[in-house]
C-alpha cells in the first residue's frame, strides 16, 4: 500500500513464548482492550496527547467528510498539534495525493485549525454550532463530548482469563499457532465476554466525557487522488509523534500480547511515533496475536481474510499486514455508512453487498463487536460483549455528531494533566 507520509519529518523488541505473555496479559488487559482510551505509560501521562477514539465517514449528503478525535484529556494542549491525515486515491491500497487538517490551541478558548493552504479557522470553536473556515470550506467543533465508544472491559478481561488457564494447561496449537480450545472452553470464553461479573454486560466506558476535536469538511478540498480515502489522527509536536490511531483496537488488543513480559512498551512507542508507511515492522508480532484470537470460538482457521490454500505458516499474514498499516478506509463516493471494514471486505473478502458502502467508522458502528467477530470467527457479527449502544446517542447527521457529556460525566484519567503541560516520559522533558 503507499501512502504520503505526516507531518512528523523527524526520524527491538523482545519476544516470548505465546502462553507466558497471555498469562500475564489479565494484569493489564484492563487498560488495553479499552479501544485506544489507554496507552503506553508515556501516552497515558499526556492524556491531552492520548487519541481515545477516531472516527470517520462520508457525510449523509454525499458532499462532505466527517470527522472526529476524541482525547483522553480534559482539554487540548497549547504545545501539541492534532492532525488530521488524508490519504486519497482511485482504489483501495493505492493512495496518491495527501491533505491534512492541523489545529493548535494557542491560548484557552481558541483554536487555530488550518485545512492544507486552502482554508483556515481561528477563534472559539466550543459553540455547538462550531467555527467555519474563512472560505466555508470546513467546521470545526472544540470542546468535551460524550464518548460515543462502548465496552464491557470486565467481560472481556473474564473471557481471556479462561482462555489463559486452559493455556497453562497445556492446551495444543496447530501450526500457526492458533490454540485448540475444547468446545466447553470456548463455550465458556463466549459466555465470560457477554457478561460482567457473571451478570448482565456493564459498559467500562459509561459517562466517559472526552474532549473531541470534530470537522465537517468538504469532500472537493480533502480528494485530489480520488474518492477512495484512507483515513488517521495523530497528536505530535515538532520533535516527536506521542499518539495515532487509524482503527479501533489493532494496538492495544493486539500489540505486544504475545511478548513474554506482558505489554512491549517500547513496541507500543513505536507504533506511535511510527506512520502507516513504516507499519511492516509490526506485521510478525501482530500474527502472533491473530492467531491467539482465531481460535476464541474454538475453531483455527475461520478468521477473515485466512487463504485456505495458503501456506499455514502464512495464515494470518494478510489481516496482519492489513492492521498494521493503521488507516481507516472511507468510500466517499457512497453517503451510505452502515459497516465497519465494509471497503476492506469489499475489496479483498468478496464481499459484494458492501461495495457500495462508505465503511469508515461513524459514531454509532457497533464497533468492538464487529471487530471481535472478524477476528475471532471471520464474519460481521457473531461475538459480542453483550453491549451494542452507548448510553447517549450520538448522530452520523447533526454536528458535531457526539452527545454533550451528562451530570454523571467522568474523566477516566485520573488526575487532571495542567493544560499548558505535555511531558515526553521517554526522553525526561517538557514540551
Amino acid at each position: 500500500m503507499t501512502t504520503q507520509d505526516g507531518i512528523n519529518r523527524s526520524p527491538a523488541r523482545k519476544s516470548g513464548a505465546l502462553t507466558l505473555g497471555l498469562l500475564l496479559f489479565p494484569l493489564w488487559s484492563e487498560c488495553t482492550v479499552a479501544s485506544n482510551h489507554l496507552d503506553t505509560r508515556a501516552v497515558i501521562a499526556n492524556p491531552q496527547a492520548n487519541i481515545g477514539d477516531f472516527y470517520a465517514w462520508s457525510a449523509p449528503d454525499g458532499r462532505r467528510l466527517n470527522l472526529v478525535m476524541d482525547i483522553v484529556g480534559d482539554s487540548f494542549s497549547d504545545k501539541l498539534s492534532y492532525v488530521f491525515h488524508i490519504d486519497s486515491g482511485h482504489e483501495f491500497g493505492k493512495t496518491t495525493a495527501t491533505t491534512e487538517i492541523l489545529c493548535r490551541f494557542p491560548e484557552p478558548g481558541a483554536a487555530d485549525c488550518r485545512l492544507g493552504n486552502v482554508d483556515r479557522a481561528r477563534g472559539d470553536a466550543s459553540r455547538v454550532a462550531g467555527l467555519e473556515g474563512a472560505q466555508h470550506r470546513f467546521r470545526v467543533f472544540a470542546g468535551l463530548r460524550d464518548d460515543p465508544f462502548f465496552n464491557n472491559v470486565k467481560g472481556t478481561r473474564a473471557a481471556y482469563q479462561v482462555a489463559f488457564a486452559a493455556l497453562k494447561r497445556g492446551v495444543a496449537k496447530d501450526a500457526a499457532g492458533c490454540p485448540k480450545f475444547d468446545a466447553a472452553t470456548a463455550a465458556k470464553i463466549l459466555y465470560e465476554w457477554r457478561h460482567t461479573d457473571g451478570g448482565s454486560a456493564t459498559n467500562f466506558l459509561a459517562h466517559w466525557t472526552t474532549s473531541a476535536l470534530v470537522m465537517s469538511v468538504d469532500l472537493d478540498a480533502v480528494d485530489r487522488g480520488g474518492r477512495i480515502l484512507a483515513v488517521w489522527a495523530s497528536t505530535e509536536t515538532i520533535a516527536r509523534r506521542f499518539d495515532r490511531l487509524g482503527r479501533p483496537l489493532s494496538k492495544n488488543a493486539l500489540l505486544g500480547l504475545t511478548d513474554a513480559d506482558g505489554v512491549d512498551e517500547t513496541l507500543k512507542e513505536a507504533w506511535n511515533r511510527a506512520s502507516p508507511a513504516t507499519s511492516a515492522r509490526f506485521v510478525a508480532d501482530l500474527e502472533k496475536s491473530l492467531a491467539f484470537y482465531d481460535g476464541l470460538d474454538g475453531e483455527c482457521g475461520n478468521q477473515v481474510l485466512i487463504d485456505s490454500k495458503a501456506d499455514v505458516t502464512e495464515r494470518y499474514r494478510p489481516l496482519a499486514v492489513l492492521l498494521a498499516d493503521d488507516r481507516l478506509w472511507v468510500n466517499a463516493a457512497s453517503s451510505t455508512c452502515t459497516q465497519l471494514f465494509a471497503v476492506e471486505l469489499s475489496s479483498l473478502a468478496g464481499r459484494a453487498d458492501l461495495s457500495g458502502d462508505c465503511g469508515g467508522r461513524t459514531p454509532v458502528y457497533d464497533a468492538s463487536n464487529t471487530w471481535r467477530s472478524l477476528i475471532v470467527k471471520g464474519t460481521s457479527t457473531g461475538i459480542d460483549d453483550g453491549l451494542d449502544h452507548d448510553e447517549h446517542e450520538p448522530s452520523v447527521a447533526e454536528f458535531p455528531f457526539l452527545a454533550a457529556p451528562d451530570a454523571q460525566a467522568i474523566n477516566h484519567t485520573g488526575a487532571r494533566e495542567p493544560r499548558a503541560q505535555v511531558r515526553d516520559t521517554s526522553a525526561g522533558r517538557d514540551y
